[in-house]
Parts: C-alpha cells; structure tokens; sequence
C-alpha cells in the first residue's frame, strides 16, 4: 500500500466555480505509481467547497454560481452571522451544501474522472484569497 499527501495552496480567484483538475494533478506527481486505488480532495476552508461536474462548457459553472445565488441570497435579514460582510453566511451555507471534498477512483495512475468531468473550486466570497487543500491518495 502506498500512501501520499500534498498540501496545495490556489492563488486567490474571484467568486465562481473553477476547474482545478489540473493543479491537483501537478501537486501529486507520485498517483503515477497508484494502479488501483483513491484519491481525496479535502479543502481546508469554511466559505469555500469542492465538487465534481461538467468540465469542458464554462456556461455549466456560470449557472452553477447563478443557481447558488438564487439558492442562498445575500442580505437576508434572519442570518445572525455577518462579520465578514453580506456574502459571510451565504458563503457557509453554499459550502454546506457541495461539501468540503471530493474522492476520485484511482486507475492506472490516473484519477478515474469521466470524459467531461473535472474537479471544481467552488469559490463563495467576494474575496475569498487563497485556498488550501489537502490531497491524498492511496492504494496499490
């Protein structure tokens, strides 16, 4: 069984869904030595998620934001938490919603991803700065 971890930290990006497949893949050169195994995707962050989804349209991720805003508004007058400004708990509660990671089967030293799937930073502050993930992957 092999085991590795890498922390990579995403230059700050501005509100949105991003694909990330690409850099997660550059922070952990060594899923080349993995046949058969998994891969976890864990971000270090409460205002921001991950998710997997359509990766070659980038109209998908415009209207993956333009749902989310209409889900979990800004403004509304019941949220007690709003230190951070207007997009503080809507930012919480759209990450609750997508989740904090993402595990992908390992195949033949590659992620295991369908043809037009990728790995999102799903960015829900105005200024977010920069993120960091936890990557992990294990197996034969």
């Amino acid at each position: 069984m092999k085991i590795y971890q890498q922390q990579l930290q995403l230059r700050e990006r501005k509100r949105g869904f991003h694909l990330i497949t690409t850099e997660v893949l550059h922070a952990l050169p060594q899923l080349r030595e993995i046949k058969t195994g998994i891969c976890q995707v864990f971000i270090q962050h409460t205002s921001a998620a991950l998710t997997i989804n359509e990766n070659a349209d980038p109209t998908v991720r415009r209207d993956f934001e333009t749902y989310f805003n209409k889900a979990v508004p800004e403004n509304d007058p019941d949220y007690l938490h709003n230190d951070e400004g207007s997009d503080d708990m809507p930012a919480h509660l759209k990450a609750a919603l997508l989740g904090c990671s993402v595990t992908i089967p390992i195949r033949n030293g590659h992620l295991a991803l369908g043809t037009w799937q990728g790995i999102y930073l799903c960015e829900h502050r105005n200024y977010g700065g920069n993120r960091s993930l936890m990557i992990t992957a294990w197996g034969e």
